[in-house]
């Protein structure tokens, strides 16, 4: 692989939803050989790339101390890692890593629902005046889940409530009415 290659973007969701359309496309064209043989393709070169990447893991293991957070913080490398069940990080410090990386908008796990895959996060809205657009908030929580938590299915953002709100309880001065 030259170098001009290597620094060509990818972007895995993207790549995984080309992967799927064609296969779709050759189950389609009725020719059930052809669509059998393309799902084997498929099927091997993810057994052969998920070998090389946990003979990669291991071999990193084996030195001293965990694997850089700078692999780990990869969007590519983080999806193929989770792909092939390889990622030694639990969910929750993907997730938290996942929304890390979208400071812009402050995002606070609330729950995540494992039987529905729903994430539900509290947007922090700057000044508190709860204005802030929550579909901003919820694409970029999913482009960045989906390459670090790809189990979560849906993101619900909820945005914080404004501060409480400043009452005057008294009575009116002297003279004042």
């Amino acid at each position: 692989m030259s170098a001009a290659t290597a620094a060509v973007p990818v972007n895995a969701e993207q790549t995984g939803r080309r992967v799927e359309e064609v296969l779709e496309r050759l189950t389609a064209s009725g020719d059930a050989a052809a669509a059998a043989a393309a799902e084997e393709l498929v099927r091997s070169l993810m057994d052969f790339y998920g070998a090389g990447l946990a003979r990669i893991l291991h071999l990193l293991s084996s030195a001293p101390g965990e694997p850089p957070a700078g692999l780990l913080g990869d969007e590519l490398v983080a999806s193929l890692l989770v792909l092939h069940d390889l990622h030694p990080e639990d969910r929750d410090t993907r997730i938290a890593r996942a929304l890390d990386s979208v400071q812009e908008h402050a995002l606070d796990v609330v729950e995540f629902d494992e039987e529905s895959g729903t994430l539900t996060l509290r947007a922090r809205e700057a000044g508190g005046c709860g204005c802030g657009s929550g579909t901003g908030a919820r694409e970029a929580a999913e482009a960045a889940l989906a390459c670090f938590a790809p189990e979560v299915k849906a993101v619900d953002v909820r945005t914080a409530p404004a501060g409480p709100t400043l009452l005057q309880i008294g009575t009116a001065p002297t003279g004042a009415r």
